[in-house]
């Protein structure tokens, strides 16, 4: 190290922490792959090879003697209307990515209404995560309806102090806790937005897992909202990509501003029959991944209460759906150390994603619970807790 570099280093302490927390992430990534036992397994842990082997058997979602895609025809177009049919949607179109999807939308929802104030939530994504897009690209004005870790409630929504044009929902909202409401509660604040001469727009990067906890059908769920927009990678496993559903011309519009946004890709059909997969294979199964995740919640409650734990909290406390948050009084640094030591030493992971800080001597995580997950009986969840607490610091946290 050069003698400016090191004090640099000494001047801001960053250098030394961001070096360790990089080489702590590739130890966790290495762990992830090397793991016997894991919640989930997601593609993007995967190597070129093993994503690609994926798509074996995809001649029995679409005939591949046909000429590839060009511009969005092709088996983009056969996605697109499988998306409407579950959906229960007139149309659908493609997109390469959400951030570019929802923007789209709402801005052909802003000049349809008049009213470019798009009101949401403050930890939706496009207010955490999209660099201010809806602002700086897409002309949009976004109000915060609330910031506490719930949805927003009909109340809350009939009594904002400012108009808007659209109400954007997160379904399920991530940043909360990947939090839904009850059906009552959103038809609710569907029916208060309507009120306000507002259109609604369902943010359902996730909307796929969120019929169990809603006890409704895609097409019912979707069918309260104006439109809607979907993942094809968060939950389904595909490469990637994204959708929005809704009217006709409202698709039809949306794809003109797709092409002009630079997203009319010129062939898609990797992604675009990971996607068709991703429906066939994973979204059946969705119900059961998050049957299995409410096992693994009261396990790790149980986990860690005979661990003797002080302060443990699994938020939800039943799950929503087959995600969910992790809290524990400890650093976030110490967590994903033990994390990583278990894994090397048992092979056996029982928090792949990483720590976040939420507050001094507190932090979270996110547990995923995917078809590796049904693998794990609540004995073996217990077992894995009591292996991770053993690695903890005890000065740090009882």
């Amino acid at each position: 190290m050069s003698d400016t570099a090191e004090r640099d280093e000494q001047a801001t302490g960053h250098g030394s922490d961001q070096e360790r927390r990089a080489r702590l992430r590739e130890r966790r990534l290495a762990a992830h792959r090397q793991a016997r036992r894991v919640f989930a397994r997601f593609g993007f842990h995967k190597t070129l090879r093993e994503r690609l082997a994926e798509l074996d058997g995809a001649e029995d979602l679409y005939d591949l003697d046909e000429l590839s895609d060009l511009y969005g025809d092709g088996v983009v177009e056969a996605l697109e209307a499988k998306v409407a049919g579950l959906l229960g949607t007139q149309a659908a179109a493609f997109f390469p990515t959400g951030t570019m999807a929802q923007q789209v939308a709402l801005r052909c929802w802003a000049g349809r209404t008049g009213n470019p104030t798009v009101a949401l939530h403050a930890l939706s994504h496009p207010e955490v995560h999209e660099r201010n897009a809806f602002s700086e690209v897409g002309g949009l004005r976004p109000v915060r309806v609330t910031d506490e870790p719930r949805m927003p409630s009909a109340a809350e929504v009939r009594d904002f102090e400012e108009p808007f044009g659209a109400l954007m929902l997160e379904l399920p909202l991530r940043d909360a806790g990947f939090v839904l409401p009850s059906w009552e509660e959103l038809t609710e604040v569907v029916a208060a937005a309507r009120e306000r001469d507002a259109v609604v727009h369902f943010d359902g990067a996730r909307l796929w897992e969120s019929t169990v906890h809603l006890g409704r059908s895609l097409e019912e769920v979707a069918g309260l909202a104006d439109s809607v927009y979907v993942s094809f990678y968060k939950s389904l496993e595909g490469f990637g990509g994204a959708a929005i559903a809704g009217p006709r011309e409202l698709v039809e519009e949306a794809k003109a501003w797709r092409h002009r946004y630079g997203g009319l890709v010129f062939q898609q059909f990797p992604t675009a029959l990971s996607a068709l997969a991703g429906l066939e294979r994973e979204l059946p199964r969705l119900p059961e991944y998050v049957a299995h995740a409410r096992v693994v919640a009261a396990a790790l409650r149980e986990g860690f209460a005979a661990a003797g734990v002080p302060w443990a909290r699994v938020y939800p406390e039943v799950p929503h759906t087959h995600d969910f948050q992790v809290w524990l009084p400890y650093e976030a640094d110490v967590l994903m150390e033990a994390s990583v030591r278990t894994a090397e030493e048992t092979g056996v992971l029982l928090f792949a994603a990483a720590w976040d800080r939420g507050g001094p001597g507190l932090a979270r995580t996110e547990v995923c619970v995917r078809s590796a997950g049904l693998e794990w009986t609540a004995e073996d969840v217990k077992t894995a807790v009591a292996e991770f607490v053993a690695r903890l610091p005890e000065e740090d946290g009882r």
